[in-house]
């Protein structure tokens, strides 16, 4: 599963919130090392600890957010806890699953320029980077449109461009397809596997499309009430079946019906499920 150097390190960490009531900690006891130029996807209802996971990666836990913090947590060696928010804003870039809340300039120029001057970056390499990042999300062109006026799919592609101009080594996407629709999509799923596989970019994406995420992801980390209880290849953790469907989420359809074929008996598959359809046809080959 590694492609590179180890880039994120959670040791033992914990974390609860300051004004949470119905569990102690929102993630607990994680170990987890990311690697450079990964794709990983994190599974879990609403709750699971998705979004605290992803925070701390940003700094944002425990630096920004009130709450009971323990353990050690690395992002390039970097140890986050002594490492300001806007230091590793030039490290993770950081996109949320609804794009409105996230827009607030009068042009997509402008809405990109505002993070990069937050930054100290110069007129000059705004004036270079913009045109660079709208490009690679499919926006170039519409500099002087209203962020108001652009499609949900390209409004979230607007939130990546945004966080691309900030030239992060990883980006870390919490459902940014959730709001959008089927066109939209798949346009942030292409452009998330285009930052990957050209750019070398480590994505860390929470998303529920597993048909997606079983094509393009390295790894699928599964999580329930704060803790990961699956960690590995799509193929590895999407043949836990039972226990995904036990913790209220589905696998692949076709891990589905090749689950269900094992277990009548008609087929077997000694060495896990496939999880794509070019998988399942080549096992049926």
């Amino acid at each position: 599963m590694a492609k590179g150097k180890p880039v994120i390190e959670f040791k033992d960490v914990s974390f609860a919130y300051a004004a949470a009531s119905d569990r102690p900690y929102a993630i607990e006891d994680i170990n987890l090392t990311i690697y450079e130029g990964e794709y990983v996807a994190l599974l879990g209802l609403n709750g699971a600890g998705k979004t605290s996971l992803q925070l701390c990666i940003n700094g944002v836990i425990p630096n920004s957010i009130m709450g009971e913090f323990s353990g050690e947590f690395l992002v390039y060696g970097q140890d986050t806890e002594t490492a300001s928010v806007r230091e590793l804003a030039k490290l993770v870039g950081m996109v949320f699953d609804n794009p409105e809340f996230q827009l607030s300039q009068m042009s997509v120029a402008e809405e990109i320029a505002l993070g990069m001057e937050n930054l100290g970056f110069s007129f000059e390499e705004m004036n270079r980077i913009i045109p660079e990042v709208l490009e690679i999300v499919g926006l170039s062109g519409l500099e002087e449109r209203s962020p108001f006026a652009l499609s949900g799919g390209q409004q979230q592609r607007l939130s990546i461009a945004s966080a691309l101009a900030m030239r992060p080594k990883i980006l870390v996407m919490d459902e940014p397809t959730s709001n959008v629709d089927p066109i939209g999509k798949e346009e942030i799923f292409a452009v998330a596997a285009k930052l990957n596989k050209e750019e070398n970019m480590t994505i860390i994406m929470a998303e529920h499309e597993v048909e997606v995420m079983a094509a393009y992801a390295d790894r699928v980390i599964v999580m329930d009430q704060g803790k990961i209880l699956l960690n590995g290849t799509p193929k590895e953790v999407f043949s836990e079946s039972d226990l995904i469907q036990k913790l209220g989420l589905r696998t692949p359809q076709v891990t589905e019906l090749a689950a269900k074929l094992h277990k009548k008996g008609s087929r077997k598959y000694s060495k896990g499920y496939p999880v794509t359809l070019d998988e399942a046809a080549a096992s049926l080959r």
